[in-house]
């Protein structure tokens, strides 16, 4: 099953180059949720051939503009397209009025359920758990803004059967379930065969965090250690650090220091400045420190491949 991210929008608050506001479509086996909803996020979908209908949530991570923008108009299409399929967005609570108020002044109804969930910047929150996923909220430093990060990671599966084995012993179709839960089965001649003769451990869950607009902030690697693939604002070069610090945003090198400390898998680095148009210096520099760095470059899919569990 698919677990991997698909970039829509990189830039920071201007489009420039080619590069649009931020949004992405992260896809978790046959489950899609969106991460922020900047201007024209409807028109990338289609370019980049998502099927909008099936987006379960949508993730706001603060309100500035270039993050949400977006919103209220991906919204109307979904009714104009008829959807039935309920929708919940995450986002500051700030967002529900500002929702309201477009739709009564537009006339506009919704032909679905919409849920907005307020997130809250402040310490390690669950948005939802079920069996499949689990997605976190954990507070960025925007300054004065309220800003939240995202962290979505699968749940532990069950072990896998070795089906073929399993076969040749003439193990019964009904314990086959008892071997996914870990227990020892009789064989056809009713010896007890040990669970690891006949299964393997279930795959490595998946993660991916999701750091929106922030600061430098070295604390974030206790939330985001080791998770599989790590998208971290990369709005300036290092040569642009007080611009940076001024405007509460971090640095290519910046990034890259969070991932190196954090021990992920890999960082993508986006959210970059209408100030360049060349994004190659911004990879280099990144690279230098933690050389699992891509650029968060739009229509590219990232996926994060299975792996053996221990």
């Amino acid at each position: 099953m698919p677990f991997q991210v698909t970039i829509l929008g990189s830039n920071s608050a201007l489009p420039a180059y080619g590069r649009h506001p931020s949004s992405q479509v992260l896809q978790a086996g046959e489950r899609l949720f969106m991460l922020d909803c900047g201007e024209g996020t409807q028109m990338r979908l289609a370019e980049c051939h998502v099927r909008p209908g099936k987006l379960e949530a949508i993730f706001i991570s603060h309100l500035h503009g270039d993050h949400y923008f977006g919103l209220v108009g991906l919204l109307n299409s979904f009714h104009l397209l008829g959807r039935v399929r309920p929708l919940t967005v995450y986002a500051p609570a700030e967002l529900l009025p500002i929702l309201e108020l477009q739709m009564r002044y537009s006339k506009g109804a919704l032909s679905y359920p919409l849920e907005v969930i307020p997130t809250h910047a402040n310490g390690l929150n669950t948005l939802f758990s079920d069996h499949q996923l689990e997605a976190l909220s954990f507070p960025l430093n925007h300054g004065p803004t309220p800003t939240t990060g995202f962290l979505v990671r699968e749940r532990a599966g069950e072990r896998r059967i070795q089906g073929e084995k399993a076969r040749s012993l003439g193990i019964a179709h009904a314990d086959m379930e008892r071997l996914r839960l870990g227990l020892d089965v009789p064989d056809a001649a009713g010896r007890i065969v040990r669970n690891q003769d006949l299964t393997l451990a279930p795959w490595k869950p998946r993660s991916y965090a999701y750091c929106s607009d922030t600061a430098y902030l070295p604390s974030l690697r206790e939330v985001v250690q080791g998770v599989d693939l790590l998208y971290h604002e990369a709005t300036y070069a290092e040569a642009d650090a007080h611009r940076a610090a001024d405007r509460f945003h971090s640095t290519a090198r910046q990034a890259a220091l969070l991932a190196a400390d954090s021990g992920v898998g890999r960082l993508l680095i986006g959210h970059f400045s209408s100030r360049y148009e060349n994004l190659a210096p911004l990879l280099a520099e990144a690279q230098a420190v933690f050389p699992a760095t891509e650029l968060a470059l739009e229509g590219q899919v990232f996926e994060v491949e299975k792996r053996e569990g221990e």
